[in-house]
């Protein structure tokens, strides 16, 4: 993280040294992703062994929301917790290309639809204490169906639910999507801000 970018209250504070990495070896790798080894110097001084893993796309994610207030979602199968999820449109972008390319072809492939319009939500460091795994997340609406062209792996289901009731089956634990919750809960603050078109808020909050 550059200062540049640093919350307001971290201006001047003093902060340890950075780890240091010592020796890397590549564990692993595919055409997704690398594993490393590294020895390392923590922060403190402490020698360490480290292992990170390091993706060869961003992940990309967008909340499509319809004029009434409904949002598209998607459910399949996922392979490492072995469940069924219910996200919004999701993949990844490969880090030589625009993440909003990447978005934008996913919301055709897998639900079917383009937008007019799109805002972007977040930028996040997914789990940041083993993998440089990063994601961007949109908020898109004047939506309009397009031809669906999923990859040869995913049967996926799509679904359309007024927004509020994503919100609750996030409380209720039913939605559990990293992507999919903080951008559900970003959009709420910013439908709250006024950072959405006053119309599609309203519609967006139609029981607050």
């Amino acid at each position: 993280m550059s200062d540049f970018d640093e919350p307001k209250w971290a201006a001047g504070l003093a902060k340890p040294p950075a780890w240091r990495s010592k020796t890397e070896e590549t564990v692993f790798e595919n055409p997704w992703m690398r594993l490393t080894r590294h020895r390392v110097i923590a922060p403190t001084g402490q020698l360490a062994d480290y292992a990170v893993m390091r993706p060869k796309n961003v992940a990309t994610g967008v909340l499509p929301v319809h004029d009434d207030g409904t949002v598209v979602l998607v459910g399949q199968q996922r392979f490492a917790f072995a469940n069924y999820s219910w996200e919004m449109p999701e993949g990844g972008a490969s880090l030589d290309e625009d993440p909003f390319d990447g978005v934008r072809r996913e919301l055709a492939e897998e639900a079917g639809l383009e937008a007019a319009h799109w805002t972007p939500a977040l930028t996040m460091e997914l789990s940041n204490s083993v993998t440089t795994e990063m994601a961007h997340t949109w908020i898109a609406w004047g939506l309009r169906p397009v031809p669906v062209a999923p990859d040869p792996t995913e049967v996926i289901a799509v679904v359309r639910v007024p927004f509020l009731d994503l919100l609750d089956e996030v409380g209720r634990g039913t939605v559990r999507d990293s992507l999919t919750v903080a951008t559900a809960y970003k959009a709420y603050h910013m439908a709250l801000n006024g950072a959405l078109p006053p119309a599609l808020a309203k519609a967006m909050l139609g029981r607050v």
